[in-house]
């Protein structure tokens, strides 16, 4: 897997970002099967640039934690042969990887929710990465049954890796 972070923020983390996302991402990854060596982008911003994206992209003029943009147009979660179909569109024509989607992380949030949920900000990072990256496997939480999901594969990549509320 390759992943790009950039950090336009001038927050420093106290753990290894590249190190967290490969960890979680890969994880996500292998819970769902994904049959392909992925590429994805993670761009660490600030309120004020998640704001902006948010208002830019989905028309919400507000802070948010997370943003996923997925590359492909999944039928059903976690079904990656729509790839196939759609080759010349989802694949990296030099190194043949699947281009998965980017992700938009808000440094300020992972602050903010870090404190108020009570755990360490690596934890809150692992948590919106893990989020964020079954988004990007096609993913929602728009109804019950489908947040639910969602909460229960992203405690179990978190827990499997030890990014666990202290």
């Amino acid at each position: 897997m390759t992943s790009y972070v950039e950090n336009e923020t001038n927050k420093e983390f106290p753990f290894a970002v590249e190190e967290v996302v490969q960890n979680v991402a890969g994880a996500v990854l292998a819970m769902e099967n994904c049959p392909y060596e992925v590429c994805l982008n993670l761009l660490i911003t600030d309120n004020g640039g998640i704001r902006a994206y948010n208002k830019q992209y989905r028309q919400i003029d507000k802070e948010t934690d997370v943003l996923s943009f997925p590359n492909l147009a999944y039928e059903k979660a976690g079904d990656f042969s729509v790839a196939e179909a759609m080759q010349a569109d989802c694949f990296d024509f030099e190194s043949g990887e699947l281009i998965l989607g980017d992700i938009i992380i808000s440094a300020d949030k992972v602050s903010e929710q870090a404190k108020e949920f009570g755990h360490s900000e690596l934890r809150e990072f692992a948590f919106l990465t893990a989020h964020s990256m079954l988004h990007l496997c096609g993913y929602d939480h728009m109804e019950e049954a489908e947040a639910a999901e969602m909460e229960q594969k992203q405690e179990i990549v978190l827990q499997k890796l030890g990014y666990v509320r202290e």
